[in-house]
């Protein structure tokens, strides 16, 4: 990039990653949806899937303690209270739990991770440090995911009520929550990095953010991919379905 984008050509080019590299477009998200995945595929990924949920507040402390600007922490600590719950909020890693209850996983099995995949985990970890390691602005630009997150939760609520009689209303209670908070946490997100991203480097390293943070959702499902459907070869110490 040799000249600076306008503010629009850089949040078009943003939402275009979204577009090309979301992990919507991932097989095992399209097997997850459309109902082709047996009872202990999906236990695999929301066991899976807690290592991200439990890190998401981790993340976003260490970008928190990097924050100079009070007014941004202010901003930015509710998603912290989003996930570990805040009052009378249990918050969204006990919402996830409750999935995990409901798919007959051992509660303290799960927040151990013990059963995890070992891409997972190293995918997860890869973004808390990221975040802590690189600058603000690109700290924030890589959550910039959740641009693309409310349409994937509402297709995730239709399709898994509609195709698995193991999955209730009250297990999905994680994604009608973000329904309202994703889109409230990208647009404080977007206007910043559209305002402090100015220079062709400071709107470059924005745009690799984002992409890095896309191919974190996309390894922990290329692993559960590997591992559950094909070829089939679950790690050693990793979550084994019944009958696997």
């Amino acid at each position: 990039m040799s000249e600076a984008l306008s503010a629009p050509e850089l949040e078009r080019r943003l939402r275009k990653i979204g577009e090309e590299r979301y992990h919507n477009l991932h097989p095992f998200h399209k097997m997850l949806h459309g109902g082709k995945l047996d009872f202990g595929q999906v236990q695999a990924w929301a066991l899976n899937r807690y290592c991200y949920q439990a890190a998401i507040p981790r993340k976003d402390a260490a970008l928190m303690a990097k924050l100079e600007d009070r007014e941004l922490r202010r901003e930015w600590i509710h998603r912290i209270h989003d996930h570990d719950g805040f009052g009378a909020d249990a918050g969204g890693i006990e919402r996830w739990f409750k999935l995990t209850d409901g798919l007959q996983l051992d509660r303290a099995y799960v927040a151990s991770q013990a059963g995890a995949l070992p891409a997972t985990r190293f995918a997860c970890e890869a973004y808390v440090r990221f975040v802590y390691e690189r600058s603000n602005l690109e700290a924030i630009a890589s959550s910039l995911t959740e641009l693309f997150a409310p349409a994937i939760h509402a297709e995730r609520i239709a399709g898994m009520l509609e195709n698995y009689d193991f999955i209730s209303d009250d297990l999905v209670a994680y994604f009608r929550k973000r329904l309202d908070q994703a889109p409230r946490d990208c647009s404080f997100a977007l206007a910043h990095v559209l305002e402090h991203a100015r220079t062709p480097e400071q709107q470059q390293a924005a745009l690799n953010a984002l992409t890095f943070k896309t191919e974190v959702l996309w390894a922990q499902l290329d692993a559960l991919y590997l591992a559950y459907v094909d070829p089939g070869f679950i790690p050693p110490g990793a979550f084994r379905p019944e009958g696997r």
